[in-house]
This record gives C-alpha cells, sequence and structure tokens, in this order.
C-alpha cells in the first residue's frame, strides 16, 4: 500500500498530512492511514499538537474519491462512511489540540475532516471551501450535516448545504468555519509559529487538551454532568506537574516553564 498519509513530528507539533495530489481524495485505504496516524499522535509523547494539512499548494482536500465511490456496492459505501465518522470522531476527542491549514481548496468531505480538528487556518485567497454534495444527490455523510450545524447554526448550515454554494476562506471566516487567513507567502511558516505557542514551555499542552475535554463533551450532555466533567478533569490538572508549576511560577513571579506533564 502506498504512502497516503505522511506523520512527522517538528518541535512538538505531529505534522499529519494527506498526500494524494493533486486533490488529496481519500479512499478507504487513505483513511486507514489516517486513523493510524491519529492514533499514533495521540499516543506520541513527543507530540503536543497535531497539525493537518494537504500535500502541494492547490488543495487541501476535496473530500472522497468519486471514481471509488462509484465502483463500489452501497453496502460497501455504507461501513465506508461509517468507518470514516469513526475516524474523525477520534481526531475530534484527541486530548490534544488539533489544527487543520487549509493550504487550497477544502470541498466536500475535505471540510468535513478540517471541522473535525478544534481550529482552521486558510491560506489567503487559496481557494474554495464549502458542502456541494447535494449536486451529487447525497448529503455530507462523514460528519458533515452535524458539525456545521453546531458550529455556525442551523439556518446558515441549511443554506449553504442545500444549495451547495462553494465560497472563499474570507466569507468562511465571517461564518466562524475559518478561524484564522494567512498570507500565501509564508502560510505553512505562520501556521507553525501559531501552533508552537501551544507547545511547552511555552504553554501546558495537558491542561489545553483537557480543555478540549471538557467543551467537546460538556457540550453533547446537560448542564449538570459538563460540570462533573469539568470538576473531574481539573483535579487532574491540579495533580499534574504543570499544574503546580503554573501555581508556583505566579506565586514566585516568574515566568512558568511548562513540561506537558
Amino acid at each position: 500500500m502506498s504512502e497516503l498519509v505522511k506523520y512527522q513530528v517538528d518541535g512538538g507539533v505531529a505534522i499529519i498530512t494527506l498526500c494524494d495530489p493533486p486533490a488529496n481524495t481519500y479512499t478507504y485505504e487513505m483513511m486507514q492511514q489516517l486513523d493510524t496516524c491519529i492514533l499514533k499522535a495521540r499516543m506520541d509523547e513527543s507530540a503536543h499538537v497535531i497539525l493537518l494539512t494537504g500535500e502541494g499548494d492547490k488543495f487541501f482536500s476535496a473530500g472522497a474519491n468519486i471514481n471509488m465511490l462509484n465502483e463500489v456496492t452501497p453496502n460497501f459505501k455504507y461501513f465506508f462512511c461509517l468507518h470514516a465518522n469513526e475516524t474523525l470522531s477520534r481526531l475530534e476527542q484527541t486530548p490534544k489540540l488539533v489544527i487543520a491549514a487549509l493550504n487550497g481548496h477544502t470541498v466536500g468531505g475535505g471540510l468535513e475532516i478540517a471541522m473535525a480538528a478544534d481550529m482552521r487556518i486558510a491560506k489567503e485567497e487559496g481557494g474554495k471551501i464549502g458542502l456541494p454534495e447535494v449536486t451529487l444527490g447525497v448529503l455530507p455523510g462523514t460528519g458533515g450535516t452535524q458539525r456545521l450545524g453546531r458550529m455556525i447554526g442551523k439556518a446558515k448550515a441549511l443554506e449553504l448545504m442545500i444549495t451547495g454554494r462553494t465560497f472563499g476562506f474570507d466569507e468562511a471566516k465571517k461564518y466562524g468555519i475559518v478561524n484564522e487567513i494567512y498570507p500565501a507567502a509564508t502560510f505553512m511558516e505562520d501556521v507553525m509559529a501559531f501552533a508552537k505557542q501551544f507547545v511547552p514551555p511555552n504553554k501546558a499542552s495537558k491542561a489545553v487538551g483537557l480543555i478540549k475535554r471538557c467543551l467537546c463533551s460538556g457540550l453533547e450532555v446537560p448542564f449538570g454532568e459538563g460540570l462533573a466533567i469539568e470538576r473531574e478533569l481539573q483535579q487532574h490538572l491540579f495533580q499534574s506537574d504543570d499544574g503546580k508549576e503554573g501555581i508556583s511560577a505566579y506565586v514566585e513571579k516568574r515566568r512558568p516553564q511548562f513540561t506537558g506533564a
């Protein structure tokens, strides 16, 4: 099997790259490899932040490989979507900050992957974004209907999905789909600099990860249960090395030196 997803760690940032240019469309094989890389990043003690991007400068990802979908049975399509949903849920629930670097067009299933990240940073005038699945007679079936609605609200999400319209990153930022837009000339350098601010000793990465866990898990349960999750994870941080270091540094009026432990 060829390498369809690359994994490397640079200064505490695990970089996961979708690599089937030019469009970085995903197949069952790519999704398997992505799943493996997500698990690897989750368990990798040298990785404190996960950065997800696409190979080349034209596409982050154009989504599922349509030729593959055309050749397989409806039953295989169903289980393919199920596996992809499990993979993206794993990414979403990983207790490490996940940043999607949108280096080019991010449409269909490509946007569904990006929405499973915690933040999305786009390249200036780098391409189009959207969920055009309705033009194929199907729906965004890899979490798109659920994540976009939660992200920007029911009315706007419905409009974008039923029209299938694609649009620029500037418009996506207005809706809250994209967090930041960086200049094309220095895009990856700027994204890496942004990601490394959440790596020790700059930030308590365990606290960042558990803030994410509180938010992701807490919003899916009643308020009282969300508070219980918050209390439990706060106790973990009070007992952590970084929790002790942060409080000591504040009292001693010095800059904390976090380790991620």
